[in-house]
């Protein structure tokens, strides 16, 4: 029976290189140092060390511009002969830890930007190298399925971490240790990828390539409209991890006199319930979604963005079962996120060839600063504003959808002349 089980649960896994299990392990590892900070962060450098929202918002968003940086960065290093993939992963969890250690020690506004401008190029460097990694280790046709596991893995590193750290804050309100924790995580991926991991860059013939690779990626339409709507699922996404944590913690029970917003206990368990739901889910949702198109998959994706914000938008003004519409809400963007990766990774390795892969994962990867450039600055902002203003934020952000899934149908479009003229 034992064995029945184990097989019917194998059947479900791609079939993939070693290698490729051992940088899953390698991203839970990361992101579960990355879970005891990523829903706190604002929380404590508000509500703990006195900083307005706007000025962690702020910071937040210049993590997002030095994370252009690190991701334009990235795809040279990942080109080079002298450094290549395997080195500028290194790099990465050195300047990361660094990084999680200065905020840490941070007690002024000064230290805050430096870590978060330190962390977001780390973080820069790691997401495009690390996908092309994967990328080139796979074929084409494992694309969905295995970037699905690596987000289960992502996403059982950042569940355990939120949930650790949420026990950690409940019982000793130790805000710093979390940031202690999440050095520690990228050291020990530091120590994975240096034991296990190879290089995977091939030398192209000609150095003269990269700029090349660069001015084909920005000449393709598909690509370009892709990042447009790639961006702004990002912007959703960021704001479900950086400005909800705080709406909850001060705004999320209307009328109260007590006590505004849940506790960071109750927002630990209700973001761990997120997480755990996402790794149920990821498999089964991306092999459903896979009958469609990625961009139409997409739009799924943006469809329970935008159900998820009006269930925010009704948890602040509910006259009572708050804790249930937040539940449902993070139930919703749990089923929003899984839906969201595979396909776009789909997309981006589909568009790309093969000698611009990095370029290619590197544009892909510069939609995530982007978004958060865009995102906890503007959320943050409003949220510094007016608790009305908080409320309806959120059915403003469900609107913006209309937008997103008009350029997902036009990709699309261009998606299926681009087949057409592919087979002519």
């Amino acid at each position: 029976m034992k064995f029945i089980i184990k097989y019917q649960f194998t059947s479900w896994l791609p079939q993939l290189n070693s290698q490729v299990w051992i940088l899953g392990i390698g991203r839970c590892i990361s992101q579960l140092g990355i879970g005891f900070t990523l829903f706190y962060t604002t929380i404590f450098f508000v509500n703990q060390l006195g900083f307005s929202a706007t000025s962690v918002g702020l910071a937040l968003g210049g993590a997002s511009v030095a994370g252009i940086l690190g991701r334009l960065v990235a795809s040279s290093l990942c080109d080079s002969s002298v450094c290549g993939r395997r080195r500028t992963l290194l790099l990465s969890a050195t300047l990361s830890a660094i990084a999680a250690a200065i905020l840490a020690a941070t007690n002024s506004f000064a230290l805050l930007v430096i870590g978060n401008l330190l962390l977001g190029f780390g973080q820069g460097l790691y997401w495009p190298t690390i996908d092309t990694v994967i990328t080139d280790l796979i074929s084409p046709s494992q694309c969905q399925d295995t970037f699905a596991v690596m987000r289960v893995m992502d996403y059982v590193g950042l569940g355990v971490g939120i949930l650790l750290g949420g026990e950690i804050v409940g019982l000793t309100g130790a805000y710093r240790a979390l940031f202690l924790c999440n050095a520690v995580g990228f050291v020990v991926f530091f120590m994975l990828v240096y034991t296990k991991v190879t290089e995977t860059y091939q030398p192209q013939k000609s150095s003269s390539r990269i700029k090349g690779n660069w001015s084909a990626a920005l000449s393709d339409r598909c690509l370009l409209v892709y990042a447009i709507a790639n961006t702004m699922a990002v912007v959703y996404a960021s704001q479900f991890q950086a400005v909800l944590p705080l709406y909850w913690k001060n705004f999320a029970v209307a009328g109260s006199t007590i006590e505004q917003g849940f506790s960071v206990t109750t927002i630990s368990i209700l973001f761990g319930w997120h997480v755990l739901l996402a790794i149920v889910c990821q498999l089964p949702i991306t092999r459903a979604l896979k009958r469609w198109s990625p961009p139409h998959a997409m739009i799924f994706s943006t469809l329970m963005w935008a159900l998820g914000f009006v269930v925010i938008w009704v948890t602040g003004i509910a006259p009572s079962v708050r804790l249930g519409w937040a539940i449902l809400a993070t139930e919703i963007f749990a089923i929003a996120a899984v839906s969201l990766t595979p396909a776009a990774v789909s997309i981006v390795n589909s568009l790309a060839p093969p000698s611009q892969r990095s370029v290619y994962f590197a544009i892909n990867s510069l939609c995530g600063s982007l978004g958060y450039i865009i995102g906890p600055p503007l959320g943050t902002w409003v949220l510094d504003r007016s608790p009305q203003m908080a409320d309806r934020y959120w059915l403003f952000l469900a609107a913006s959808t209309v937008f997103t899934i008009g350029i997902l149908q036009y990709l699309h479009r261009l998606l299926q002349q681009r087949t057409v003229v592919s087979y002519q």
